[in-house]
């Protein structure tokens, strides 16, 4: 049973407290442009073409609104986690609390994998963005230093990934406050440029684009909404802030909903503006909207576009490594990880440690490792955790009934289920060398903990000290 013990509340407000807890400087705001940062990125500036011209044709706005009604049914069940349990860790610290310290440890170590691979993908992303917007200014980094290791095609490290890595390393070691006012006002750049794009397109949508609108049937829109799911996530890692807000049980729930809101709404209306400007067939290119834009000489324009497309790239980068190094402080805390990593420094409250550690993965897998093959694994392992968040909100509605919950689910167990069904079918969907890599990371995991985790945890050397005192 020690495999199962969990976290009661009053330990976790214990551990949050004093001075063993993060510096509270977040509000309603803040949350709402983290989790506008997480999911307004490559989705909206590259995913809406693919999606149309691949999958669904205009009723690409049909599968924007159907995944993110299914997302919102994941946001709901953090919502209630966030306001009721104000502590780093997200889904594994809500593990914690529901389904023990084995399970947490799983989610944990599944939340690692997530959220490193999300921070190397993006920034090699973020690299092979920025150098395309340099070449049209006459400007080419040497090939060998262009992208990660891979000596058959004469690249060795890409230079580009690193330093954004170190830049942002470099931001959240300012402390949260300072680093948050920058990611908002990299957020408030990147929705003007979203609404500048469909204020201007919107003069260019020709109706007849939208003929004929469901090509694919309704079978396209569906494939189109798996699709797009995975333009949503990175909410998440707005619950990883929880422990970092002046008012958590009323400004969690609404930072998360409303980020999700505004990003289905910001969706909707570039598939309908992008579709309505362009045949979708001619979609399929590596930067839809501004290609769009080109399309109908709006070439001033296309140059905001992909402003907005690199600040979109850099605020998703920004909350994914925020959210791994508050991952590495929750479990480091716990003792499920060597605990030096979570030290604070004495004035920010910082976790420099976690920030060095999350730079350092983040370094080597983006600089040298191509991921390309492993980026389905950032997508399984966020399936994973939304399908045991989901459940774990209605099992401890039934477990623990009396905890006070300033934000309740609605329609609860309906809405578990939904979720569970929505991330489930996403999850078999996936390919079979997915499921093999994620089973293999999932054994190392377990190794791990019997190893190191089980023998150093702080909540199984409380109980200790108890039972010692008790006799």
């Amino acid at each position: 049973m020690k495999l199962f013990r969990k976290k009661s509340m009053d330990f976790m407000m214990r551990q949050t407290g004093g001075t063993n807890g993060l510096q509270k400087a977040l509000g309603a705001f803040d949350l709402t442009m983290l989790g506008v940062g997480a999911v307004i990125g490559t989705g909206i500036f590259v995913m809406t073409g693919i999606v149309a011209a691949k999958g669904a044709g205009p009723a690409i706005i049909f599968s924007f609104i159907f995944s993110g009604i299914a997302c919102a049914f994941a946001a709901l069940c953090y919502a209630e986690f966030a306001a009721m349990i104000p502590a780093s860790g997200s889904a594994y610290t809500y593990s914690y609390a529901t389904f023990g310290e084995l399970l947490a440890w799983i989610l944990g170590w599944d939340l690692i994998l997530e959220y490193g691979l999300a921070c190397s993908v993006v920034a090699s992303g973020w690299s092979a963005y920025f150098q395309e917007l340099i070449r049209g200014f006459g400007i080419s980094l040497p090939k060998v230093i262009s992208s990660a290791y891979s000596p058959a095609n004469g690249t060795y490290v890409d230079v580009m990934a690193v330093l954004i890595v170190l830049i942002l390393s470099a931001v959240l070691l300012t402390g949260v406050k300072q680093s948050s006012r920058i990611n908002d006002v990299m957020v408030i750049v990147k929705i003007g440029v979203v609404l500048l794009f469909i204020v201007v397109g919107a003069f260019y949508v020709r109706p007849s684009n939208w003929s004929p609108f469901m090509p694919y049937g309704l079978k396209g829109v569906m494939q189109g909404a798996a699709t797009a799911f995975l333009a949503y996530i990175g909410f998440d890692a707005v619950s990883s802030a929880s422990e970092e807000v002046r008012k958590p049980q009323r400004d969690m729930p609404i930072g998360i909903l409303t980020s999700l809101g505004i990003c289905m709404v910001l969706y909707i209306a570039v598939s309908a503006v992008l579709t309505g400007m362009i045949p979708y067939t001619k979609l399929n290119v590596g930067d839809p909207v501004a290609f769009a834009l080109r399309f109908v000489h709006q070439n001033w324009v296309a140059g905001f576009v992909s402003l907005g497309a690199i600040l979109g790239i850099t605020t998703v980068l920004f909350v994914m490594m925020y959210g791994q190094t508050r991952l590495f402080f929750a479990i480091s805390r716990d003792g499920l990880l060597p605990k030096g990593i979570s030290k604070l420094t004495k004035k920010s409250k910082t976790p420099t440690y976690c920030i060095l550690l999350t730079w350092l993965m983040a370094t080597v897998f983006s600089a040298v490792i191509p991921l390309n093959e492993l980026a389905e694994l950032t997508n399984i392992g966020t399936l994973f955790a939304f399908i045991v968040v989901a459940i774990g909100v209605a099992v401890l509605r039934i477990t623990q009934p009396d905890l006070k919950r300033t934000f309740k689910v609605p329609f609860l167990p309906v809405v578990s289920v939904l979720a569970v069904l929505s991330c489930g079918y996403l999850m078999i969907n996936l390919t079979g060398i997915t499921w093999v890599r994620f089973i293999i990371w999932f054994v190392l995991g377990l190794v791990l903990y019997f190893s190191y985790g089980f023998h150093h945890s702080v909540l199984g050397k409380n109980e200790i000290k108890l039972a010692k005192s008790e006799g």
